[in-house]
C-alpha cells in the first residue's frame, strides 16, 4: 500500500526530481503547506529566504541565468506574485527557466470576488501574461501531471519561465503517494536541409559576411567559431549573446567595432538573436543586404523576416550550416579585426570614468568569475567596454532593461555558482531597489562583491532631462545614505574608494575573503560621459 503524501509534498519531490537544489522565497499562509515540505526535504533543497519577493524573483533569475537549470522561488499569491513580477518578466525577455511557485485563495472561492486575503481578480491570467506557461493544481492527483508539463514546457524550444499555483486549501491537501510522469522536453525541430542549401548558397557570393550571436546561441560556442573560421567572418554580440565566443578570439569583435564592419556586411546571419544591435539600436541596414537567421523560435522567422531562416537549435542548425560550406581557402581576415577592435577601443576609451573603472573589475575579476550589469553608467558601457571570456559570464536583464535587478540576480548567480567569483556594479539608484538583501546576504553568506558607484542620481534620467530638457530637472537627484555605515550595519564588509587602481585591489581583496562585501564609488554627479553614441550610433551620410 502506499504511502500517503500532500500536495505540498509532491510538489517538492517533483523538484527533486527535476534536478532542482534550492528554492528562494519567503513564507506565507497560503504556503505554510509546500513551506513544509520543503523543510521535509532540506538534505536534497537549500531554501534560502529573502528580505521581498522581488529579490527571490531575481536570485531566482540569477541562478538559471548563469546555470542554465532552474531557478524555483516561491512566494504568497497576490501581492507576493506581483511583487515578483519584474523578475518573471525579465526571466521571459531573457528566455531562462524560471519557476515561481505560489498559491491562491480557497478554491471554493476562486473568482467569486469576495475580498480573501491576497486575492486578485484573475491570479493566474495575470501570471501568463509574463510567463511561457502558467496552470494550476485543483487536487492533488494532478501534482505530477501538472508540474512534469509546465517545466517540460519551460525547458523546451526557446526556454522561459513558469508559475504553478494551487490553492490554499489543496497544498494540505492528502492522497496516496504519486508516481511522478517523467518530465519530457519537446523534440528540437530538425534542420531543413533545402534551407541550409539556401544558405550556402547566399553565403558562397559574400565578401562581407557578419555573425551575430544571442543567449539563444550559449551552448553553441564551439560551432560558432568553426563557421566565423569557415567564411572568414567576424563574430559580434550585444548583451546575452557576450560570451559566447571570447572576446579575445581572433574573429570576435566587439559591437563598436562592428558597426564599422557593418557598413560593408552584405551577409547578415544572426543565430540564437533578436538581432536588436542592428535593426534596432544601428537602425541603418547596409544596401543589398542578406539576412540568414539560425533559430529554435519559429516566430521569429514572422516577427524579422530573413531571406533564409533555419528553424533549429543554434548549436545543430550552425554545424549544419558549417558542413554544407567546407572551407572557404581564403585568407585570414584576423589582423583586420584586430585593427577593427583596437580602433574601436580607442574611440570608446573616451568614456570615463566607466572604462577605466571596468577595466580595474576585470583585472581583479578572474577569467572565468561572473559579471553581472545593472542599468546605469556603468552597466550600459560595460556592454561595450567589459570584456567576457565565456558564456553565461555576463549576465544581463536582457531587453526589460530594469532598474534594480542586477545586486538581487547576483546573489542567485553566486548560490548558483558557489566557487567562482561574481561581482556586481550597480547605480546607488538600482541598488537602494534591492538594499534589504545585504541581510540574505549575511545570514545564507553569499559571497558578491557588490560594488555601486554612487553618483547621487538616477544619472540617465539626469543628462536626458540637462540635454533634451533645459535642465528641467524632476525626480533625477538622490539623497543617498552613508554606505560604508550602511554596510557595516548589515556587517557586511565594506570599503570606500575613489579611483580606478582603489577600487582593483579593493576587488582583489574583497574576493579573497569569500564573505559578502560592499564597494562604494563615489562619482560626481553628472560627470560621467554618455555611453549612448556607441551603443546607439550616428548612421552614415547619404
Amino acid at each position: 500500500m502506499k504511502n500517503k503524501e500532500t500536495t505540498g509534498q509532491a510538489i517538492a519531490r517533483s523538484l527533486v526530481e527535476n534536478g532542482v537544489d534550492t528554492v528562494f522565497g519567503i513564507p506565507g499562509a497560503h504556503m505554510y503547506d509546500f513551506n513544509d515540505a520543503l523543510y521535509e526535504k532540506r538534505n536534497e533543497i537549500r531554501f534560502i529566504h529573502t528580505r521581498h519577493e522581488q529579490g527571490a524573483g531575481y536570485m531566482a533569475y540569477g541562478y538559471a541565468k548563469s546555470t542554465g537549470r532552474i531557478g524555483a522561488y516561491t512566494v504568497v499569491p497576490g501581492p507576493g506574485v506581483l511583487n515578483s513580477g519584474a523578475a518573471l518578466c525579465t526571466a521571459y525577455g531573457a528566455n531562462s527557466p524560471v519557476l515561481c511557485l505560489t498559491g491562491n485563495i480557497m478554491s471554493h472561492l476562486i473568482g467569486q470576488g469576495r475580498g480573501q486575503l491576497h486575492e486578485l481578480p484573475d491570479q493566474l491570467a495575470t501570471m501568463r501574461g509574463i510567463t511561457k506557461v502558467a496552470e494550476r493544481i485543483d487536487h492533488q492527483s494532478q501534482t505530477g501531471t501538472v508540474m512534469a508539463e509546465v517545466i517540460g514546457k519551460m525547458l523546451s524550444g526557446r526556454q522561459g519561465p513558469g508559475a504553478v499555483e494551487a490553492p490554499w486549501d489543496v497544498f494540505g491537501m492528502t492522497g496516496p503517494e504519486l508516481d511522478l510522469p517523467e518530465t519530457r522536453r519537446a523534440e528540437d525541430p530538425q534542420v531543413n536541409p533545402d534551407n541550409i542549401q539556401a544558405a550556402a548558397a547566399i553565403l558562397a557570393n559574400a565578401k562581407n559576411p557578419l555573425i551575430m550571436v544571442g543567449g539563444g546561441a550559449v551552448d553553441a560556442g564551439a560551432e560558432v567559431a568553426e563557421l566565423a573560421k569557415a567564411l572568414n567572418a567576424p563574430i559580434t554580440s550585444h548583451r546575452s549573446g557576450k560570451g559566447v565566443v571570447s572576446d579575445d578570439h581572433p574573429n570576435y569583435l566587439n559591437f563598436v567595432a562592428a558597426f564599422d564592419y557593418w557598413k560593408d556586411t552584405d551577409v547578415l546571419i544572426g543565430i540564437g538573436s533578436r538581432l536588436e544591435l542592428e535593426f534596432m539600436r544601428w537602425k541603418w541596414l547596409p544596401k543589398g543586404l542578406k539576412v540568414i537567421r539560425i533559430d529554435i523560435d519559429p516566430t521569429e522567422m514572422v516577427r524579422l523576416k530573413p531571406d533564409v531562416g533555419i528553424v533549429a537549435d543554434a548549436k545543430a542548425g550552425t554545424a549544419a550550416l558549417s558542413e554544407a560550406l567546407g572551407t572557404t581557402g581564403s585568407a585570414p581576415r584576423t589582423k583586420e579585426f584586430a585593427e577593427l577592435n583596437r580602433n574601436a577601443k580607442q574611440r570608446f576609451s573616451a568614456v570615463q570614468p566607466q572604462v577605466d573603472y571596468l577595466n580595474a573589475i576585470r583585472e581583479a575579476l578572474p577569467r572565468d568569475g561572473f559579471f553581472v550589469e545593472e542599468i546605469s553608467q556603468m552597466g550600459f558601457t560595460a556592454r561595450f567596454a567589459f570584456p567576457v571570456y565565456g558564456p553565461r559570464q555576463y549576465v544581463t536583464c536582457g531587453y526589460q532593461d530594469n532598474l534594480g535587478f542586477g545586486f538581487n540576480t547576483a546573489l542567485g548567480v553566486k548560490v548558483g555558482n558557489p566557487d567562482k567569483a561574481v561581482v556586481s556594479v550597480s547605480g546607488d539608484g538600482g541598488f537602494m531597489f534591492g538594499v534589504q538583501e545585504l541581510a540574505t546576504a549575511v545570514q545564507h553568506n553569499i559571497a558578491v562583491v557588490a560594488i555601486v558607484f554612487n553618483n547621487n542620481a538616477y544619472g540617465n534620467v539626469l543628462r536626458d532631462q540637462k540635454q533634451a530638457y533645459s535642465g528641467r530637472y524632476i525626480g533625477s537627484d538622490l539623497t543617498n545614505p552613508d554606505f560604508v555605515k550602511l554596510g557595516e550595519s548589515f556587517g557586511v564588509k565594506t570599503y570606500r574608494v575613489t579611483s580606478p587602481d582603489g577600487l582593483k585591489l579593493a576587488v582583489s581583496e574583497a574576493l579573497q575573503l569569500n564573505v559578502p562585501v560592499l564597494i562604494e564609488v563615489p562619482i560626481e554627479k553628472g560627470s560621467e560621459a554618455s555611453p549612448w553614441p556607441f551603443i546607439h550610433p550616428t548612421p552614415p551620410a547619404g
